[in-house]
């Protein structure tokens, strides 16, 4: 299965790591994030793009603030591409005002 994994950089070690589980597996894995991609912004989108209609699944490790993800994800959804939720960060400004208020 080709395996497109997108995120927050700063979760770079746990998204090699779900590379390298997913490649001992048989999968073929790219993650864009760690392109180093040189390009305007919109290069750079259309890039992601490419690689979203290339996998047959789309993973995500987030942290809720990345705008590049929320957009990777936008897209993903738009073109109906099956994505997997492999970390989410769970502290959050939502999750925050929730406990002050009191309500979870």
């Amino acid at each position: 299965m080709k395996i497109l994994i997108i995120g927050t950089t700063a979760y770079q070690m746990k998204m090699r790591v779900h590379a390298l589980a997913l490649a001992d597996k048989g999968h073929i894995c790219k993650l864009p994030a760690f392109d180093f991609f040189s390009g305007t912004e919109i290069q750079m989108c259309t890039h992601n793009k490419e690689l979203i209609l290339w996998a047959d699944e789309v993973h995500v490790l987030w942290d809720g603030r990345s705008t590049g993800t929320i957009f990777d994800l936008g897209m993903c959804f738009a073109l109906n591409k099956k994505i997997k939720t492999i970390y989410l960060e769970k502290k959050s400004f939502v999750n925050l005002l929730k406990q002050m208020v009191g309500k979870e």
